[in-house]
């Protein structure tokens, strides 16, 4: 599979600049596997395609406000910083990117807030944009970290042009976001209400929860044209024995699992055994699906409508298809259907 296979021409304005009104109010596609029949619908129908014992796999990872602005030492020049992880929690070590990155050296000390209350020093370059940062600061690792936060906002992803609005800090968030380490949203999770989560509840269909940390990787641009050649970045996870259960009971009971998002998928394929059972885990994931691709565990996928050349819309042809989910997407399209994390969903089943 070729990287040029997944060029298609998206119109500026059908990625997605705000979330719909309502969580549960975006507009849905399902896509029959079996078939090739498309349905247009609202997210808020989506139960109507499961039945009790059915099983929902979620992502629980929480968005941290990754990015922020510093000022360089002696210049003043503003630089944006993007906090990727936390790499020693003592010495408050952090993976970031920097931008520009050009003006950024080894030694050079960066400074944020209006009072310069945290200083940062430039000790390692680790890519071309990337930097270690050893934050300088004299409180406790809880002050600051809650002092660093302060001074983010919402990591929105370049192609929304907007500014950060203060509705983002919650609505870039699923409404089950627990575990703090994503620097992205799994957008497919942003579909659900509290309202939907309850008629689920009601209707008898199970739940189960992964953690699976978004980085920037998923949105990386690909430099091979031979699929196989790229790497993808690695993300933290963890599968814990309770859901790995969950999971295994619903597979021995033949019961439909639904992967709710991409996040989900990969790391529900990246701990899957022999007979799609899967292995409590906890670790790191830099598995890159893409067609073909043989799925052992889940049987219906919910995600967002990707960019051209993702690796997000890669595994979702892995799942429902190449020529066909590359069919919905000009269906998708002419339609106006809206892109990207704040986008419109689509149901594989």
């Amino acid at each position: 599979m070729k990287l040029s296979k997944f060029k298609f021409k998206l119109p500026d304005e059908l990625i997605a600049q705000h979330p719909a009104n309502h969580r549960d109010e975006s507009r849905l596609l399902v896509l029959h596997r079996k078939t090739g029949e498309i349905e247009h619908r609202t997210f808020k129908d989506v139960l109507e395609y499961f039945n009790e014992y059915d099983l929902f796999v979620f992502n629980d990872t929480k968005v941290f406000p990754a990015r922020l602005y510093g000022n360089k030492e002696k210049t003043g020049a503003q630089i944006e910083v993007f906090l990727l992880r936390e790499l020693n929690h003592d010495m408050r070590l952090w993976d970031v990117l920097v931008e520009p990155a050009r003006k950024i050296r080894i030694g050079n000390k960066l400074y944020f807030g209006d009072d310069d209350s945290i200083v940062a020093e430039v000790i390692d370059n680790t890519t071309s944009r990337g930097r270690t940062l050893r934050f300088l600061f004299d409180g406790t690792h809880d002050e600051f970290k809650k002092g660093l936060f302060s001074l983010g906002e919402t990591p929105l992803p370049r192609n929304i042009t907007r500014a950060v609005e203060p509705e983002d800090a919650e609505r870039f968030q699923t409404i089950f976001a627990k575990k703090e380490g994503a620097v992205s949203a799994p957008a497919a999770g942003m579909h659900f209400s509290r309202e939907l989560m309850k008629r689920m509840e009601i209707k008898g269909i199970d739940t189960a929860f992964v953690t699976s940390h978004m980085s920037l990787g998923n949105f990386r641009e690909i430099d091979v044209e031979d699929l196989t050649k790229h790497k993808m970045d690695s993300e933290q996870m963890a599968v814990t024995v309770e859901m790995a259960d969950i999971v295994n009971q619903a597979h021995d009971d033949n019961r439909n699992i639904c992967a709710v998002g991409i996040t989900v998928m990969r790391a529900l394929e990246t701990v899957a055994g022999t007979e799609g059972k899967i292995k409590p885990y906890e670790g790191w994931t830099n598995k890159f699906i893409f067609p073909p691709y043989d799925f052992t565990v889940a049987n219906s996928l919910i995600t967002n409508f990707h960019l051209p050349y993702s690796t997000l819309i890669m595994l979702t042809a892995a799942f429902g298809d190449y020529d066909q989910v590359m069919k919905t997407y000009e269906i998708a399209i002419k339609e106006g259907y809206k892109f990207g994390v704040y986008g419109d969903a689509m149901l594989i089943i």
